[in-house]
């Protein structure tokens, strides 16, 4: 029974070896685009999901112990913390970055493909997040705000903005090749980034943990659908006749 089960992998891996030689050059970018819309799909129903349960009780419930237990630790030196990150997580702590990817990108990659891609991602996940705003229209948390709003609660804008815009740096800072040390510190780096801007939210009062949570999944599938896009333009870019 082993050794036909064994036959009939290596006839398989054969038969696949043969039918897509052609595309060998190809196939990564194939592999890409089926995974990502898998996962878009996938994301766009749990945030589908979460929205629908944002007026429930069992939603509420959660929403004030976890905001309870994130207030309970303020202090003056968190609290310098969180509206640092949160400042990180605006405007111009995004102008700063993408400063610093244009500089980058010049000097050590002589491309200015990667600074116009994170740029589109952050663009079209704040225009998004405007959209859902109004849409949703759902009102910020009662307690003492710590920073100053005006928008409105669902989804987080800074949870959504951070995941899409250092999320996609993630993606590209794992496809560059370079020092496994450095690679492994600058995705944790901004891994901790992505995670003290969404708790920054709630320790500041400006934002329920849903809101978080949505705006992360909100964000997470624009890195996903601009890693699809970009990819099928790489794959036509390398054949046109694809």
């Amino acid at each position: 029974m082993r050794q036909s089960l064994f036959e009939f992998i290596k006839n398989l891996n054969h038969f696949l070896q043969r039918k897509f030689k052609q595309y060998d050059n190809k196939l990564p970018y194939f592999i890409t685009v089926i995974l990502a819309l898998l996962i878009v799909v996938f994301c766009i129903n749990t945030f589908i999901e979460l929205t629908e349960t944002l007026k429930t009780e069992v939603l509420a419930t959660y929403d004030t112990q976890i905001t309870d237990y994130v207030i309970s630790y303020r202090t003056p030196l968190l609290t310098r913390y969180f509206v640092f990150v949160t400042n990180v997580g605006d405007l111009y702590g995004y102008l700063t970055v993408v400063g610093l990817t244009a500089i980058i990108s010049y000097f050590f990659f002589k491309r200015w493909k990667y600074v116009l891609q994170t740029t589109a991602v952050l663009i079209l996940a704040s225009i998004s997040n405007v959209i859902l705003k109004r849409f949703i229209d759902r009102a910020r948390p009662g307690i003492e705000h710590l920073v100053s709003v005006e928008t409105l609660s669902y989804p987080s804008g800074h949870a959504m903005s951070a995941m899409a815009f250092y999320g996609f740096l993630i993606y590209l800072v794992f496809r560059f090749r370079f020092n496994k040390f450095l690679k492994t510190g600058l995705i944790l780096l901004l891994a901790v980034l992505i995670l003290s801007i969404g708790i920054s939210r709630i320790y500041l009062g400006v934002h329920f943990p849903s809101d978080i949570a949505g705006g992360y999944i909100a964000g997470f599938i624009w890195v996903v659908f601009c890693i699809l896009i970009f990819n099928i333009i790489e794959l036509f870019r390398r054949d046109p006749k694809t």
